[in-house]
């Protein structure tokens, strides 16, 4: 296996959800306590790995195969591990329909990719600007979801909540522009 700085923080992003996953169940007990703020904290710290893990593995020439397979897989474990908890403590149907459309549309999206990557036109759908700005909406909207609390007097929970939604706006959008862009390949399959 390669190990360079950005798979180490590739798999710093697996190695943390355990670790939310404890955080969470800890908050669930003692909601007073600062288990969610950590597991919300944990969260965006790995989040921020996300977007420099690339980064990295561009600048310093670092880009491995392994790299590109683990980078999504980490990301879409880390959300919907994030999305199963949080619904499951606030089974509400907005924060449950925002988290079967994030989670549903992963799913989708990664099936085209690699349906389209068998066609050799991958880069089709390769990722955008768009899917690129509704991570970063759902890694903040679902930190903040995490962390609970208020903070300065501004209700985090609340704000977590328009951002996931919106995120689950942005999702179904970009996932018809990804199959917008297919179309036409998947029209020559029949």
């Amino acid at each position: 296996m390669v190990w360079n700085l950005p798979i180490v923080l590739t798999w710093l992003r697996i190695v943390a959800i355990p670790l939310i996953i404890v955080l969470f169940v800890m908050g669930r007990q003692n909601p007073a306590g600062v288990a969610d703020v950590a597991a919300g904290l944990l969260f965006a710290a790995a989040a921020i790995t996300d977007s420099l893990d690339g980064y990295l593995a561009r600048r310093l020439g670092q880009t491995t195969s392994l790299g590109a397979f683990l980078d999504p897989v980490a990301d879409k474990l880390i959300v919907t591990v994030a999305l199963v908890l949080i619904a499951s403590r606030d089974p509400r149907l907005v924060i449950v329909l925002a988290a079967v459309v994030i989670i549903g549309r992963e799913i989708a999206v990664s099936a085209l990719r690699e349906w389209m990557a068998e066609l050799g036109h991958r880069t089709k759908v390769a990722v955008s600007a768009l899917g690129k700005y509704k991570t970063i909406v759902q890694m903040v909207g679902v930190s903040l979801l995490l962390y609970r609390h208020d903070l300065l007097g501004l209700p985090m929970y609340l704000l977590g909540q328009w951002l996931t939604v919106a995120a689950a706006a942005l999702t179904l959008f970009s996932m018809f522009v990804y199959l917008r862009a297919a179309m036409p390949y998947l029209r020559e399959q029949r």
